[in-house]
């Protein structure tokens, strides 16, 4: 696996609708890296992951993703890039009046591909991918949280990113379906795959391993031990209304989200 630079920030600042979120952030992103995010809410992880497609603008310093100079990227280019750029919300963000296999044929249409059978092939190509190809025809209100779940991971990979960013992907999901799918981003990983995850599970820390970069006063410093995080238990409730306990990092503000 070679080892390409895809990320490289130096001294870049980052602002939310005119308050600065971070400053003087200086990063290193390579090919088939994992590395977690971790930081209270409001602390610039999300704004941070924004800024890699283009959605927030780069205000100092100099930032380029994946042979973009995000300084000077025109109106035109951030298409491209985001093409190279797969994304996994927590919250899913499907379209619930068409069903899974038509959710993805419509991003590989609105991302420029044009033959029906190469789309029919890479969406089947996805959903066997995560383990989904006897699903699609299904809409997404019959799928679990779980299964939605790995709809979106799919939905990441259809134009074979060279990075995938997920935000909280197993926020809401219960334990045992939770590792499932790290372990599936995991594996995405091993193929080459850049994967950068926010999270606040300790557990995910500790079963896969990765580069840690722990967001507190504006400021992003990467942890090298997981035992230095402080942690603590707490009751969630999963998307299948189970009350589960999750070992979690602590946050300032006691606002901790699973």
């Amino acid at each position: 696996m070679s080892n390409k630079l895809l990320i490289k920030y130096s001294g870049v600042d980052v602002y939310q609708q005119e308050v600065q979120v971070l400053r003087n952030v200086n990063l290193e992103v390579h090919t088939g890296e994992f590395i977690y995010l971790l930081g209270k809410v409001g602390s610039g992880k999300s704004s941070l992951l924004k800024t890699f497609y283009a959605e927030l603008p780069v205000d100092a310093g100099t930032a380029g993703v994946l042979g973009y100079d995000l300084n000077a990227i025109k109106d035109s280019e951030i298409p491209l890039l985001r093409r190279k750029i797969g994304i996994v919300f927590q919250d899913f963000q499907l379209l619930s009046d068409r069903s899974i296999q038509k959710n993805l044929e419509f991003v590989l249409y609105a991302t420029g591909w044009k033959d029906k059978n190469a789309v029919a092939e890479q969406t089947e190509n996805v959903l066997k991918q995560v383990g989904m190809s006897n699903k699609g025809y299904k809409m997404p209100h019959q799928l679990s949280g779980g299964e939605q779940q790995r709809v979106v991971i799919a939905r990441a990979l259809l134009n074979s990113p060279e990075i995938i960013l997920a935000d909280e992907p197993t926020g809401n999901l219960d334990p045992e379906t939770g590792e499932q799918l790290v372990d599936l981003l995991y594996n995405i990983r091993n193929s080459g795959t850049t994967v950068i995850m926010a999270t606040h599970n300790l557990q995910w820390l500790k079963q896969f391993p990765g580069r840690i970069l722990r967001f507190d006063n504006e400021e992003i410093h990467e942890i090298d031990d997981v035992e230095k995080i402080e942690v603590v238990k707490m009751q969630l409730i999963a998307d299948n209304d189970q009350v589960i306990e999750q070992t979690v990092i602590v946050e300032e503000d006691e606002n901790i989200r699973g």
